[in-house]
């Protein structure tokens, strides 16, 4: 990535010298690293026949601590999703036998949805491995250099919105 990041910076400072282009490198790998970090963590969640969507909904059920039941309207905001969106995600889940929806007994008008045993099994090893997948990613950096990444990141996302703007 390097040498492609170098090649674009260099070919716009050839281009448009008054334009400052410094930022373009880091913004540049910033994106590329994620890009990869995405991929990376999509194959994991391939493996279990599960897009990274689904293992979201798999990780936010089983973080929630015993009985691992949730309304869908919680998952739903907690995942920033719409209710659609989170139907056709539990639809697929319920059919691949890792979660159930079960109505909720003090409102019998609402359904919850859980874990499964299996679901429960499947959600642990697949975080285990998502953080074996994460070490590696950041295993060039000392664990010094993790907290300042980290640190440094932080302070880039605080008020990006008014800084920057959202399309």
């Amino acid at each position: 990535m390097d040498d492609r990041v170098a090649q674009l910076v260099d070919q716009w400072t050839r281009e448009r010298p008054d334009v400052d282009v410094a930022t373009m490198a880091t913004v540049a790998r910033l994106l590329g690293t994620a890009d990869l970090a995405r991929a990376a963590i999509g194959t994991l969640a391939a493996s279990y026949d599960l897009t990274t969507a689904e293992g979201d909904v798999l990780f936010a059920l089983r973080r929630s601590g015993p009985p691992y039941r949730l309304l869908p309207s919680r998952l739903s905001a907690a995942l920033l999703v719409s209710s659609g969106t989170m139907t056709s995600r539990l639809d697929r889940l319920e059919r691949g036998g890792l979660i159930d929806r079960t109505t909720v007994p003090e409102d019998r008008r609402a359904v919850a949805v859980s874990l499964t045993e299996r679901g429960r099994e499947v959600t642990d090893e697949a975080l285990t491995r998502h953080m074996a997948a994460e070490e590696r990613m950041l295993a060039p950096l000392s664990e010094r250099e993790r907290r300042t990444l980290d640190r440094l990141l932080r302070k880039v996302a605080d008020g990006f919105d008014e800084r920057v703007g959202t399309p």
